[in-house]
């Protein structure tokens, strides 16, 4: 779910004046279950304790416990409860449908059927967030991908790049047209070159990993820093590249900025400065590679940017820019890993997949591998700085 902020003064007892809850249980009786079953999740109950569960803040914050520790069936309730406490202003964060939409995801997700009345009650808020539901549930219950895909649409325009909705989409469109897609070009190698960046005074394990890399043998490696790479990006991108980089709030910010950058001008391989190229076999894998783009995601179809190939003005490179400046200009303050980070590559390929569907605009030939690929070919390292440094998830 976004990250939204809360309108304050939004209190339960203020809203039950104005309406009927919208569940048959009375508001009472529902406190009194969660105080029966919630004992059950230490995490959640211990909040509980502290903020009561009568506002739209407080459920929601529970959901949110609750969905992040997988217990979603009871994530669904506190979601539905805080859309009962929601006044249904279009101004008052979470917006009702994103608690509606979310419980009904978590219904989906603890294999319950999700009630027509309530995806009804949806559809009045945000048809998208209803044809996504909808779309789920074929995919997930009828096994119906190619349905599934056309009822969603492109719902995914409607969330922040980076939500779930694009990893649950790339896995219901991978799934339907497989990991292998778009056709071979002239000249679609990927360039046998590997790209890296740290910005400034590298520590001791960062700077034995770019020695040990500019000694593979055959393999041309250039690692930019700061002030180089802002050089770079105006001298090839122009000065709002430059400004946007320079003005990152965290250098793995400015590293995602600057990763994509790169490879679509000059094509070649991107490699974060705390991953290691592990044997001889990775570097024929890059070497023998055939297509326009090399991807891995993680088990939750999460898109790997922190190891990718590609050639030069790639479609979803390209892609990419689009979300990298819209966020950077609209949504200064999204979550990293959203704004700048894997959620644009996840977007480029719902946005792929979707127009493979719906125009037929075959892609130029794209692979993307599962996360044990990822494990065979790249190896990570212990990082003492990780422990030190402000963490970019907390920027």
């Amino acid at each position: 779910m976004r990250k939204l902020l809360l309108k304050k003064g939004c209190h339960a007892k203020d809203l039950i004046k104005k309406k009927e809850l919208t569940t048959d249980n009375s508001f009472e009786k529902r406190i009194s279950e969660i105080r029966e079953f919630l004992p059950n999740f230490p995490s959640a109950y211990n909040r509980f304790k502290e903020t009561g569960a009568d506002t739209v803040g407080s459920a929601f914050d529970l959901a949110n416990i609750l969905h992040t520790e997988g217990s979603v069936a009871e994530a669904s309730e506190f979601y539905r409860l805080a859309f009962d406490l929601h006044d249904k202003r279009p101004d008052h964060y979470p917006l009702a449908q994103s608690l509606l939409q979310a419980r009904l995801l978590c219904l989906l997700k603890a294999g319950k059927k999700v009630p027509k009345e309530e995806i009804l009650e949806l559809e009045s808020l945000c048809i998208p967030y209803a044809n996504y539901i909808r779309g789920v549930s074929l995919a997930w219950q009828e096994q119906e991908p190619e349905e599934a895909l056309k009822t969603i649409g492109n719902a995914f325009e409607e969330f922040h790049t980076g939500e779930e909705i694009d990893s649950i989409y790339f896995e219901i469109a991978s799934n339907f047209f497989g990991r292998k897609v778009g056709e071979n070009l002239n000249n679609n190698q990927i360039p046998y070159k590997l790209y890296m960046y740290w910005d400034n005074n590298p520590p001791n394990e960062i700077l034995s990993n770019f020695e040990y890399h500019s000694t593979l043998a055959g393999l041309p490696v250039k690692v930019f820093d700061r002030e180089e790479a802002s050089e770079w990006l105006y001298q090839n991108y122009g000065i709002e590249a430059r400004e946007l980089f320079l003005n990152a709030r965290h250098p793995a910010e400015a590293a995602d900025f600057l990763r994509v950058h790169i490879i679509n001008r000059l094509g070649g391989w991107w490699l974060d400065a705390d991953l290691k190229l592990k044997d001889e076999n990775t570097l024929k894998f890059m070497k023998a590679f055939q297509g326009s783009g090399c991807y891995f995601t993680t088990k939750n179809n999460v898109i790997h940017n922190d190891f990718f190939g590609s050639t030069s003005n790639n479609l979803i490179l390209n892609d990419c820019l689009l979300s990298l400046y819209r966020n950077s200009y609209l949504h200064k303050g999204l979550f990293i890993a959203y704004k700048t980070g894997p959620g644009v590559f996840n977007r480029a390929f719902s946005r792929l997949y979707h127009n493979f569907l719906y125009n037929g605009l075959v892609p130029p030939s794209t692979q993307i591998h599962k996360q044990d690929s990822f494990n065979t070919y790249i190896e990570e390292f212990d990082t003492p700085y990780k422990h030190t440094n402000p963490h970019w998830q907390n920027a």
